[in-house]
């Protein structure tokens, strides 16, 4: 990396924080990649997951437990690699059972939350922002405006990567 470059940047801000730990995850991407050179889609696909859960986990971090949304994507990682540690170690069928009752109460939260304000446009928002599902309308929003703002990061982010990989 240019010192200059590295110099100038302001490690406070989230872009950068986001920046170093989203590069970071996409070498750690890399050295899994397969020895064939043939890509199937399967793989393809592979890949895009953990790209994209390396840049919702990047963000996440870089904004850290501070707001709803992003306390919400770490939980839900977190969850994630226990679930896999517990099928590494054969407790599937006890993940499986409680991932049943987990989508149970999910669908009964929607529920309830429908019958509550039936037509509203918020309970289409809380499905969109990271545990939103559990927040007021004031809340709701101010997650949404911070989530939004976070992701226009992410998304000049990734494309100043693009950019710097592809020489233009």
């Amino acid at each position: 990396m240019n010192p200059h470059f590295s110099s100038s940047l302001n490690p406070r801000s989230i872009k950068t924080r986001f920046a170093f730990r989203f590069l970071r995850a996409l070498r750690k991407i890399n050295k899994k990649r397969p020895t064939s050179c043939s890509y199937s889609s399967r793989e393809i696909s592979r890949r895009f997951q953990r790209v994209k859960l390396a840049a919702d986990a990047s963000m996440a971090s870089a904004v850290g437990p501070w707001r709803a949304w992003s306390r919400a994507i770490l939980i839900k990682l977190r969850n994630r690699s226990h679930a896999r540690a517990h099928a590494l170690i054969g407790r599937r069928r006890q993940t499986d059972h409680h991932h049943a009752i987990t989508v149970r109460k999910r669908v009964m939260k929607k529920k309830k939350l429908q019958k509550i304000q039936p037509g509203f446009q918020a309970n289409e928002l809380r499905m969109l922002v990271p545990g939103g599902e559990a927040m007021d309308l004031y809340s709701l929003l101010d997650e949404t405006a911070d989530y939004i703002k976070c992701l226009t990061t992410q998304v000049k982010v990734m494309r100043g990567i693009v950019s710097y990989c592809s020489g233009a």
